[in-house]
């Protein structure tokens, strides 16, 4: 689930496979209502899916004209982007 604050969408809940798709599409929407960080604070499990979602909202951003920051990503989300080789591209 994500709910918006001020010019944030936090994110609360697992970030994986069953959850990926309504994730990209409602931090789209946020992100194209003008959403410019994205909390992570409240995630309780992510897989690679979840990275994945992170990276599609960052190319919704881009697409738009717009960038966006990750706050407070749990360590098991930067354990994955560490394997990935991806941690570097996530805007902090």
């Amino acid at each position: 689930m994500i709910k918006a604050s001020g010019d944030r969408m936090e994110v609360d809940g697992a970030m994986t496979l069953p959850t990926a798709a309504a994730l990209l599409k409602a931090g789209g929407v946020l992100i194209a209502e003008g959403k410019t960080t994205v909390d992570l604070a409240a995630v309780t499990e992510v897989d690679s899916s979840g990275l994945s979602v992170v990276f599609g909202w960052l190319r919704a951003a881009k697409s738009a004209g717009k960038s966006i920051r990750i706050v407070n990503p749990p360590g098991n989300f930067m354990s994955l982007a560490e394997v990935y080789g991806v941690a570097d591209q996530l805007p902090r």
